[in-house]
């Protein structure tokens, strides 16, 4: 995704989180996951948690096969920030999972497909 897209209107506030978080594929968004500091898993915990009621309701009613490129990168910032909350509530800001073989193990089938298209089989 192209770091000049925009966000819907009212979400510009995380448009640099967007940048470098909102990508479309699974292992993609992997894959910035795998480097991310702690300090980057609570920035973005921090910017996205007091939003995601609001993130969520815009979304509620983007239909997936109809959404606009600023309501995709929403989407795509938000499957992120699931992905990654665990990391920063849960394993201590690393980018690993503690007592667990490598993430980088598990490889996903859809992993290459976009996000919102897997919903839609």
């Amino acid at each position: 995704m192209s770091a000049t897209m925009t966000l819907p209107e009212g979400f510009a506030d995380l448009a640099e989180l967007a940048a470098r978080w909102a990508r479309p594929t699974e292992n993609a968004r992997s894959a910035i996951r795998w480097t991310a500091s702690a300090e980057d898993f609570a920035a973005l915990h921090a910017a996205m948690m007091p939003r995601l009621d609001a993130v969520l309701a815009r979304l509620e009613g983007c239909p997936l096969d109809g959404m606009d490129s600023a309501e995709t990168r929403l989407f795509c910032l938000a499957a992120a920030f699931a992905e990654a909350a665990p990391h920063h509530e849960l394993y201590g800001g690393s980018a690993e999972v503690p007592h667990s073989f490598s993430a980088r193990r598990f490889v996903p089938g859809h992993g290459d497909t976009p996000s919102w298209s897997t919903a839609l089989r």
